[in-house]
């Protein structure tokens, strides 16, 4: 055998020995690997990490990226949502989010059983709380993995869980004693930020492009002490930008006139024409009272607006209603035939989770995140809003304020008790309120942090051109990641093989409880003890807004669940499942309470 084949062999076997747990879980096979390195590369491809946590960890990291993608494109409905009503096609993201959120969660729970004894993954962010464009708020929150979920041996994982109840319920408890806590212990807390399924109305509606799920970790825990998801303004430019301005004393952040920016541009890019300056933004009529100021600001200097028509480098055309995450990777310069200078830049808002996860991105790619933390109603322009956030909640003249100081324009009492929330929401999570701008070093309780970031993509990358799960024969398919450190940028291709039917793999990436909806019969199935595990964690993944914690103990509001996020069958379906789990097994399900 030659040396390149012998290399090849090993590198098969040394992924398939430490990703292991995770393919037996799932019953997969890996029959290859692909790495192609885009930035750096370790001197011994099978022992050296690029990150802060060791290589098998790392692999075992990328392979939960990978089934996640793998699962959703094959298992969560693809495509059914196309041609539906909102309720509809709601359900069919639901079902989505839900086999995405249950793949990594799965993954993320076998990876922890390989951890140090002393270290857990702790979920600060997730998406799937709030409501996005065409979504109501009846609709409730989708499947997410959320702040609080940790991932760790049994001992460390239930005294988190403790300490994660008393951030939560207990308003003397904050986050530096829940700092203090796991330094006493000595255990080390890696923070994750984690969008299972960005891009869900992309993927029900079928698109060609677009849908992927994101895993950002860090070396600790972000500073957030409760569930939190809202809208945050954010400008990505090269570092080189920013910098240049400085030197020439132009303040560049998430607030200034963009004629200025584009200033800050052409001092660092001499001779760029407006028109090469490309700007991709969320667009929509629904957007446009809160970042049509910055559209028009940019039209007004000639700048050109992405739109889905534009063909990008990587030869893919882009789409501007959803997604904020991935164009980050393509926020650079470069040169065309003709040897014009061209710029792509992301401005305008995010999700919570897809704005400091691409400000994290900040020391790996060489770009500068501002962000501006915004409120969760569209009603007025971006500066407004931000300053709006400011403002305490609870003063007599919060509404004065409002009303005659920001928006200055009669507001009506449920949009004033709107804002209210949004401000009380962010100050309870520990979101920083007072600073007119962000970066990811102010939601990092150490300054001195790094990040890992891995993607897996369902559907091809029309901004790094990576392509998505394909078919490579009857039971095996090609899923790509892309892993990016501060050190080092790989993209990742494997062959994973199904080593069951597909209707038994189907089984294996469903929740169980979305089993039981769709037939099975759960009085007849075998009951195992982590049956109890399993319902708790999808209890949690399915509908945490109807859950409510007291010390051991979960109730579960039945009056609380959304029928359009489980339907009003299903929810007579799921409340004959738990009291028949509680009536044979109480033992088993003490922790579980009805009403």
């Amino acid at each position: 055998m030659d040396t390149q084949n012998l290399k090849k062999k090993n590198l098969i076997s040394q992924w398939a020995f430490d990703t292991r747990p995770i393919l037996g879980r799932l019953h997969l096979w890996l029959e290859d690997i692909r790495v192609e390195w885009i930035k750096g590369q370790p001197k011994n491809e099978l022992n050296d990490a690029i990150s802060f946590v060791d290589s098998r960890t790392e692999r075992m990291l990328a392979m939960t990226s990978a089934v996640t993608a793998l699962g959703t494109k094959l298992f969560g409905r693809f495509g059914e949502g196309s041609g539906l009503d909102k309720v509809a096609l709601n359900l069919v993201k639901k079902d989505a989010d839900a086999i995405s959120a249950y793949a990594m969660s799965e993954s993320l729970w076998y990876l922890s059983r390989t951890l140090p004894e002393n270290h857990a993954i702790m979920v600060c962010l997730g998406e799937g709380l709030m409501p996005k464009a065409g979504e109501t708020s009846e609709m409730g929150a989708n499947p997410l993995l959320g702040f609080g979920r940790v991932y760790a041996r049994p001992e460390v994982a239930k005294f988190l869980e403790n300490c994660v109840l008393k951030l939560i319920n207990d308003d003397d408890y904050a986050w530096e004693d829940f700092k203090r806590a796991i330094a006493l212990k000595d255990i080390t807390v890696w923070g994750a930020a984690i969008d299972t399924l960005e891009n869900t109305s992309r993927f029900a509606k079928g698109e060609k492009t677009g849908p992927l799920t994101v895993l950002h970790l860090f070396d600790q825990p972000l500073a957030i002490s409760d569930q939190y998801e809202g809208y945050i303004g954010t400008l990505v430019l090269p570092k080189a930008v920013v910098e240049k301005a400085a030197d020439d004393s132009l303040l560049v952040n998430y607030f200034t006139h963009r004629k200025k920016v584009v200033d800050a541009i052409q001092m660092t890019y001499p001779g760029i024409k407006p028109e090469n300056m490309h700007v991709w933004t969320l667009q929509g009529k629904r957007r446009e009272p809160r970042i049509g100021k910055i559209w028009k600001e940019w039209k007004d200097q000639g700048v050109h607006l992405v739109d889905d028509n534009w063909t990008l480098p990587s030869g893919f055309h882009p789409f501007t209603d959803s997604g904020t995450y991935a164009p980050t990777f393509l926020v650079k310069s470069w040169k065309d035939e003709n040897n014009d200078t061209h710029l792509f830049l992301v401005d305008g808002y995010a999700a919570s989770a897809e704005a400091i996860q691409a400000a994290s991105l900040a020391p790996i790619l060489d770009i500068d995140v501002s962000l501006a933390v915004l409120s969760s109603k569209f009603a007025f322009r971006f500066d407004k809003d931000a300053a709006a956030m400011k403002l305490n909640p609870d003063a007599d003249d919060f509404a004065q304020h409002l009303k005659n100081d920001i928006i200055k324009e009669e507001v009506d009492d449920s949009l004033i008790e709107t804002y209210r929330d949004s401000i009380r929401l962010a100050k309870n999570a520990g979101i920083p309120l007072k600073k007119r701008t962000l970066s990811a070093d102010d939601l990092i309780a150490e300054k001195k942090w790094q990040a890992l970031s891995t993607s897996g993509y369902m559907l091809p990358d029309p901004y790094s051109g990576s392509p998505g799960v394909s078919q490579i024969s009857d039971d095996t398919y090609s899923v790509t990641v892309r892993m990016t450190t501060e050190s080092a940028d790989k993209r990742i291709t494997f062959s994973l093989k199904l080593l069951e039917t597909f209707d038994e793999s189907k089984l294996i990436f469903s929740p169980l409880l979305n089993r039981f909806f769709k037939g099975e019969d759960f009085k007849t199935r075998a009951v195992k003890i982590s049956d109890s595990g399993r319902i708790r964690n999808e209890l949690q993944t399915l509908c945490t807004d109807a859950l409510e914690h007291f010390g051991e103990t979960v109730v579960l509001h039945f009056n609380k669940i959304p029928k359009a996020t489980i339907s009003e069958s299903d929810q007579k379906m799921l409340k004959q499942i738990l009291k028949w789990y509680k009536q044979n097994y109480p033992v088993w399900f003490e922790w579980l309470e009805l009403k």
